[in-house]
């Protein structure tokens, strides 16, 4: 399945690849590059990071910026293309530090003033998670 998942988006499996893509589809929150790190001992920083990148690139993850000072990363959804419209909604939580994606809730669309187009969106909430409140 991790495979056909990688092979889908037109990225060779490796052993490597399939380690970060289980570990990510494995985790009930995003993780960030230390998180990864911590988790894959025999990974070395720089291999991991080409690994985020070439994800993220062919669309199998996104990247979160939750206002926490590293980026992290999270699958995304089998029918995902990055696009605008795919955004949702992120919730980071001030106790544990987990941010969650919340798939159920698209970024509502903006008029924005003329002259302006989005190429991305970000939203996320802070505060308590279900398990830290």
């Amino acid at each position: 399945m991790i495979e056909e998942k990688l092979q889908y988006r037109n990225i060779r499996p490796t052993a490597m690849r399939i380690l970060v893509l289980k570990q990510l589809l494995d985790s009930d929150s995003a993780m960030s590059l230390s998180d990864l790190e911590e988790s894959l001992e025999n990974a070395d920083k720089a291999t991991l990071y080409r690994t985020l990148k070439k994800f993220e690139e062919n669309q199998l993850i996104h990247s979160i910026d939750d206002g926490s000072g590293s980026l992290k990363y999270a699958p995304c959804n089998e029918n995902c293309n990055c696009e605008t419209n795919d955004q949702h909604v992120h919730f980071h939580c001030e106790s544990c530090q987990k941010t969650y994606c919340i798939t159920n809730i698209g970024i509502p669309n903006l008029n924005l003033p003329k002259g302006f187009i989005p190429s991305s969106a970000n939203m996320v909430f802070k505060g308590n998670c279900s398990s830290c409140s």
